[in-house]
């Protein structure tokens, strides 16, 4: 292994990219730290508290959006309004004609949908950066704005255009990420905000085993750790398992049709078994999260309505001990929905049956076309399903981990869940990427 990371580390190629990644993902870092002067970062801390419970939502939120919800920082908003621009944009190109067209037009209409996705991005963040100050600096008991002798209209403003220029900064980061380093750039801020969090977690799962001893059956026993430890390894390796099968659809080329009949190794088109990533997980979990965030307000506000009291208790399931159906079955419905729309926008099965029309390589039994198109949708279908199915069951893997172990949520989501689906599988895409990279510059002899 080692000698796999120097061989990486001799290309000069791989070497100024890899550096120039870890450059502006410590800028992230940095600026994750960065917090608002003006705010009193202890009473927004213990409003946040009283208002989130335990802070799971919260702290879910902070985690998927590679943002420090919980205290007021240049990066507060983190890189969610990004992500949602860029599905309200995926979604636009199914439903509406000018988008669609842009789409069509190759790389011109894919920087063109760039341009707007980035004004977009703005917009959003102006108006989640006034919502959340005005929501997140009132104390819990109504009172005024959490600041340190500061207030006004202005100073919201400044603070909002502050937290929209850190988000702006955080999506210029992904986009050179991907033109100039190794990887996928928002996923990496997404990871790294992960990683970031991994000895505070650590150290939560940990601390009581040395403070009250590992007995069993207790809050910090033995066998809570070895479930945890046997979880850890068993979603590790399903994660990477199923990120790296593939379907191979075989091929046959119409000029060596003759030969490959006889017995010689033809051509195949490979086809993930997950086409679409841990994407469907991240733009699930950001629509979830939302509402869960304003109907908890809803709740604080109006907690002697009995009717909004039992829906809060179902759709807070996810972090507490309650059933928490509506929030599972929406969470679970919203996956499958973009594991399907992800791979309808990836891949193209009437342009891929072309293509190979085109080439003269044809797929066995089917004829060049239609039908071709026709076999390589349901393929595409029955791996969505699956690739849905398995997501689905990492994504809930903490719901039962909490209730049957445990342990936090948040907890039992590093352990197996969203958060350890996200970097396990970022981290196959990134190694990936720099075996191309030196694959390619050994070609080249450099």
């Amino acid at each position: 292994m080692f000698s796999t990371v120097l061989s990486w580390l001799r290309i000069r190629e791989v070497r100024s990219k890899l550096l120039l990644t870890i450059v502006l993902l410590a800028v992230y870092r940095l600026g994750f730290s960065i917090v608002l002067s003006v705010v009193d970062q202890d009473s927004l801390a213990e409003s946040l508290k009283t208002k989130d419970g335990d802070g799971g939502a919260i702290a879910l939120l902070s985690m998927l959006s590679a943002s420090n919800v919980g205290m007021m920082t240049i990066f507060g908003l983190g890189i969610m309004p990004y992500i949602s621009s860029s599905i309200i944009f995926q979604l636009l190109g199914t439903v509406y004609p000018p988008i669609e067209a842009l789409q069509k037009e190759g790389d011109v209409g894919r920087r063109k949908i760039n341009e707007y996705t980035r004004y977009c991005t703005v917009v959003i963040c102006l108006v989640q950066s006034f919502v959340w100050l005005n929501v997140s600096m009132r104390s819990s008991d109504g009172g005024g704005l959490v600041l340190a002798g500061f207030g006004g209209p202005y100073l919201q403003f400044v603070c909002a255009v502050t937290m929209t220029a850190g988000s702006v900064l955080l999506m210029w980061i992904g986009e050179q990420i991907d033109e100039f380093g190794l990887g996928n750039g928002i996923s990496l801020l997404i990871m790294a905000g992960i990683l970031g969090r991994v000895p505070e977690v650590v150290a939560s799962v940990l601390q009581p085993a040395v403070d009250q001893g590992v007995m069993v059956g207790s809050q910090s026993g033995v066998d809570k750790l070895i479930a945890l430890a046997l979880l850890f390894v068993s979603v590790v390796g399903a994660v990477v398992l199923v990120t790296q099968a593939q379907r191979r659809v075989q091929l046959h080329s119409a000029r060596h049709a003759r030969s490959l009949s006889s017995g010689s190794q033809g051509q195949f088109l490979p086809l993930k078994i997950n086409q679409s990533g841990v994407m469907p997980v991240i733009f699930a979990s950001s629509l979830m999260v939302f509402p869960l965030l304003l109907l908890k307000q809803l709740v604080a506000v109006s907690s002697s309505v009995p009717l909004l009291q039992a829906f809060f208790l179902l759709v807070d399931g996810a972090m507490s001990d309650s059933a928490g159906v509506v929030y599972n079955t929406l969470f679970v419905m919203l996956v499958y929905f973009f594991c399907y729309f992800w791979s309808a926008v990836s891949f193209n099965p009437v342009e891929v049956a072309n293509n190979l029309r085109d080439h003269g390589v044809f797929v066995p039994g089917y004829r060049p076309g239609a039908r071709t198109a026709s076999y390589l949708e349901q393929v595409i279908s029955r791996l969505n399903f699956m690739g849905a199915t398995f997501l689905s069951v990492v994504a809930m893997i903490p719901v039962f981990v909490m209730n049957f172990v445990g342990v936090d949520y948040l907890v039992a989501s590093f352990f197996g869940g969203t958060s350890l689906l996200i970097c396990v599988s970022v981290a196959i895409d990134l190694v990936q990427k720099i075996e191309g990279y030196a694959a390619a510059s050994g070609t080249r002899g450099t």
